[in-house]
């Protein structure tokens, strides 16, 4: 993967959840910022039985530099949630 980096928009962010996504009400994919905040972007389904959800990054969204965790949310028909491990991704300066 290259790098990414602050104010990109061209960015499709993509978790694999391993788990079998039939029967999901609602899936968001979660953030921690370099500066601590946390938040959500609202997820689409990619492929149910691969368990794949992802998030078409708009302008403003990957706002500060440095360290971001991103992980998967999901909530099913049912009412049971689920949620992913953290990975870790650095969010470029550019030019840097």
């Amino acid at each position: 993967m290259g790098k990414i980096f602050r104010e990109q928009s061209a960015l499709r962010i993509t978790l694999k959840t391993f788990t079998d996504l039939e029967g999901v009400a609602a899936a968001v994919i979660r953030f921690r910022k370099p500066d601590g905040s946390v938040g959500e972007f609202a997820a689409a389904v990619g492929d149910t039985a691969r368990g794949v959800i992802f998030h078409e990054v708009i302008e403003g969204e990957i706002d500060l530099s440095g360290w971001w965790a991103f992980w998967a949310f999901v909530t099913f028909e049912d009412g049971r949630t689920a949620a992913g491990e953290a990975a870790k991704v650095y969010i470029w300066e550019e030019g840097k």
